[in-house]
């Protein structure tokens, strides 16, 4: 486990994501979803591979259900890019590091 994954919550959500100098992913996950498990050393990596350039941040949305609300979440994994404060790209389910690293790419283009 990577421990550049930042886990945050409904209290330090605006100041680690919106105010981010960088892109930030965020994995909208709980502890019972079997996907969300499958895609995490993924998340590890890419958190390695990126640091200084993006963040890799966790959303547990049974502890953060304000966020999970805000944001919409139906279903999980939900991962969302956010740039500069704003929403830029999401994908719903589980796919590989290489569409995770893609979603991150071209918030740094």
């Amino acid at each position: 486990m990577s421990d550049k994954v930042v886990h945050v919550g409904d209290a330090d959500f605006d100041s680690t994501v919106l105010n981010s100098k960088e892109p930030v992913l965020v994995d909208f996950w709980a502890e019972w979803c079997g996907p969300c498990k499958m895609i995490a050393p993924a998340l590890d990596e890419l958190a390695d591979a990126y640091d200084g350039r993006a963040k890799i941040v966790k959303v547990n949305v049974d502890q953060s259900r304000a966020l999970a609300a805000k944001y919409h979440v139906r279903s999980i994994p939900y991962l969302v890019v956010f740039k500069d404060g704003e929403k830029v790209g999401e994908q719903i389910g589980a796919v590989g590091k290489a569409q995770l690293a893609g979603l991150i790419d071209r918030a740094l283009a």
